[in-house]
């Protein structure tokens, strides 16, 4: 996710967290109901699930010790209780539609059909198309540098700020990866990765926008400005890991660095004679359109795509005018310097 992914995720979030389990849905009666009794059946109706005759270390309740559940099953954490809390809440919103009554969240999460075992299958699609949009940027701009563009007799770029984005770019894919990975099976682990390469991303990301928009190119002040920062996204980090998973510090944490980096670029953009600005200014337009998805939250059509899948579609083509700024860029510097140097 580029940097403004985080920033408007967050921003939108702010405004709709909630604890995960107090949706209306898993406080419905019926609900808990039938989880209560598919946790002692093993069954929802016709539908008997083969989790619930393990135990939670895949070992055969009522059989030998060699009986034991698939690997391949038992990775995914789809143990009895989450197969009857899944197969419940489609039940029992199949018997709310023919009510004529909208559907509700169960555990913070609206009802979606899995496919393969995978809870959000068009988010996990989309995290990965964004995955390969970032490495198609970053790919692009590692060959624009190292074989499009002059070098130095050192063998080194000229353009100031190539670590930089090279660490941004390895980091975004990082977060779109795990992002992929928590919306296909949303657990304690994956919830963590996810948040944390997150965090991480819109801390240096903020790191970036600081350096570029100010022109910061001496390394002693490069590490000035990035010291504390890095010192406290780490400790946020761990925190988080190691402590306690605060969602209310996180949002707080999130918002306040993305709204600190989005000023950042807004003023850079309206003041500097970048000829790209254009572009940098369509991803924050286009970044606060997309937040209203966020915003105005609705249930997943036919079980499958909702705001947020929706929100996961828009930062594909932002991600790619991002990174095609960020070559602009490479080349604007570059020609600069050597305009200086002849």
């Amino acid at each position: 996710m580029d940097q403004l992914h985080w920033i408007l995720l967050f921003s939108a979030l702010l405004c709709l967290v909630r604890p995960l389990d107090a949706s209306s849905g898993d406080a419905d009666p019926i609900y808990k109901a039938c989880v209560d009794q598919c946790e002692k059946t093993g069954c929802v109706g016709e539908n008997c699930f083969q989790h619930c005759k393990f135990s939670s270390d895949g070992k055969s309740i009522d059989g030998p010790w060699y009986l034991q559940e698939p690997l391949y099953l038992r990775w995914k954490q789809w143990d009895c209780r989450s197969d009857c809390r899944y197969n419940c809440m489609l039940a029992r919103e199949e018997e709310r539609e023919q009510l004529g009554h909208k559907p509700v969240k169960y555990h913070g999460k609206w009802p979606f059909w899995r496919v393969y075992g995978i809870q959000e299958p068009v988010a996990v699609a989309l995290s990965a198309l964004n995955l390969a949009t970032q490495f198609h940027g970053w790919l692009s701009f590692f060959i624009l540098l190292h074989y499009k563009l002059p070098l130095r007799p050192d063998k080194k770029t000229y353009y100031e700020y190539t670590g930089l984005w090279h660490i941004y770019g390895i980091l975004s894919m990082n977060s779109w990866f795990w992002s992929a990975v928590f919306h296909s099976r949303d657990v304690e682990l994956t919830e963590k990765l996810d948040y944390s390469s997150a965090v991480a991303l819109l801390g240096f990301s903020l790191i970036v926008a600081i350096l570029r928009a100010f022109n910061v190119r001496d390394e002693a002040a490069r590490v000035m400005v990035a010291a504390p920062l890095l010192a406290f996204v780490t400790t946020h980090i761990l925190y988080l890991n190691f402590y306690q998973l605060d969602y209310g510090l996180n949002m707080k944490v999130c918002v306040i660095m993305g709204v600190i980096q989005l000023l950042v670029w807004a003023i850079w953009a309206g003041v500097t004679r970048h000829p790209s600005r254009w572009k940098l200014w369509l991803v924050v337009v286009g970044g606060g359109l997309a937040m209203l998805l966020e915003i105005y939250d609705f249930p997943p059509f036919r079980g499958f795509v909702d705001a947020h899948a929706l929100w996961h579609a828009t930062t594909i083509p932002l991600s790619y005018f991002w990174w095609s700024f960020i070559r602009d860029d490479v080349e604007f510097r570059t020609s600069s310097l050597l305009k200086k140097i002849k």
